[in-house]
């Protein structure tokens, strides 16, 4: 197993942020072939990280920041700051087609479609609430660059609300699940902020990144 390769931000004894690069799993998988991930490589590098240190996900093939805890107490403050919506994220994307709208928000219930997961699907009926403003950075040809901005932290949200006709209708460029993507394929969406309270100092911490694309 090689951590090489995980670029390390930020670390002090309760903390470690990264750069997670894509094609790498956040927390270990079902099966053998899915335990190669973040949380493994960075416990070789941290033996003194608690068993289950991350506080959040990214998808697969998302890059971009993610902060994951050392200690228990980090780990619970870390937990109620997320749940509590503390935590600001923000997102770059590049998206397949051209929008004409600047900004706007997005508001979407959607769930996981049970037959076909990990998908989700709008269902205004039994899906939980996700809320993303967006805001258009520019046109590059037929693709349009745009910053999200979550305020809710659902599975796939980002995806679902930029591929959706009642969202944005262009999906990530690259996304194999709701866009034209293939399996494998680098996807365009990378978390270029986090800001969040050190769980033992207190002190607001912002971490910003650039994407490559």
């Amino acid at each position: 197993m090689n951590d090489s390769d995980i670029d390390i931000v930020y670390d002090d004894a309760e903390i470690v942020v990264i750069n997670k690069p894509g094609g790498l799993l956040s927390v270990p998988g079902r099966g053998p072939d899915k335990q190669d991930c973040v949380t493994k490589r960075l416990q070789k590098r941290y033996p003194a990280m608690i068993d289950q240190p991350s506080v959040h996900r990214l998808d697969m093939f998302t890059t971009g920041l993610m902060v994951f805890a050392i200690s228990r107490e980090a780990h619970r403050h870390l937990s109620l700051q997320f749940a509590g919506r503390e935590v600001k994220k923000e997102y770059i994307a590049l998206l397949e087609g051209v929008i004409e709208n600047e900004q706007g928000e997005i508001h979407l219930p959607f769930r996981l479609d049970i037959d076909n997961r990990p998908y989700q699907v709008y269902d205004p009926v039994h899906g939980k609430m996700g809320s993303t403003i967006w805001q258009r950075l520019t046109h590059e040809g037929n693709r349009t660059r745009v910053r999200f901005l979550p305020l809710t932290g659902r599975t796939h949200q980002l995806r679902l609300h930029a591929s959706h006709p009642l969202g944005l209708g262009c999906a990530i460029v690259g996304d194999s699940l709701y866009g034209s993507g293939k399996d494998g394929d680098p996807m365009l969406l990378h978390a270029s902020k986090l800001v969040f309270n050190h769980p033992q100092t207190g002190d607001r911490l912002t971490f910003t990144s650039v994407p490559l694309f």
